[in-house]
């Protein structure tokens, strides 16, 4: 997979990816865009990476000691990159973390019911201006490695969403907020350098889990 932005890309190892930064997907279905993907799911089932649990597709954990040996990029193209990218990623994810508390408590734990827009406008700005931190290093990395390339355009979508007057786009895991996005991105720096998540420094970013 770590090949310049744009070119093809092995459906197995787009699958087994998807896979590894989410814990579980919706199985491929077999409408002609999915084929591909359905195949490559197929395979990965067959080989004891995945398997189907109600409707989905789900990680096991040989599939994620597979996915943690294809995508570390130690010693590999792009690993000074990813490292770069992580190195200001510490600082942000911890901002994030701030951002996403002060959405869902306010002062006096009180918590918010998104009915004053002063106040939320005021969380949305210091949104808006993480993510223009962010855009750089991620636009970055994704023209040295091409896994990272759809992260910058799914954390501006979740970001609109926020200002267009969607609050559950911040944090929601349901769905693709900016909170699962940066989660996913944050997984898949450590996989990159070969970090599990206990494993990472306590110098290094957290894991900015807030309950969505």
């Amino acid at each position: 997979m770590e090949r310049p932005a744009g070119a093809p890309v092995d459906p197995e190892d787009l699958v087994l990816h998807e896979l590894r930064v989410r814990g579980t997907m919706p199985a491929p279905g077999e409408e002609s865009e999915e084929h591909d993907r359905g195949g490559a799911a197929g395979r990965l089932v067959a080989a004891g990476f995945a398997l189907h649990r109600r409707g989905a597709l789900v990680l096991t954990p040989a599939g994620r000691a597979e996915a943690d040996v294809r995508f570390c990029l130690v010693g590999r193209p792009g690993h000074e990159h990813v490292q770069s990218a992580y190195q200001r990623f510490g600082p942000l994810n911890r901002t994030l973390l701030a951002i996403c508390t002060d959405w869902q408590v306010r002062a006096g734990g009180v918590p918010n019911d998104h009915r004053d827009p002063v106040y939320d406008w005021g969380v949305i700005d210091r949104l808006v201006a993480l993510d223009e931190q962010i855009g750089p290093p991620v636009r970055t990395l994704g023209k040295r490695v091409a896994r990272f390339v759809p992260y910058r355009e799914r954390m501006r979508a979740a970001r609109l969403r926020v200002a267009d007057g969607e609050p559950e786009w911040l944090l929601s895991p349901r769905i693709d907020s900016y909170h699962t996005v940066w989660m996913q991105l944050h997984e898949d720096l450590l996989l990159g350098l070969g970090i599990q998540r206990g494993d990472e420094s306590v110098d290094a970013p957290g894991d900015g889990t807030v309950d969505g």
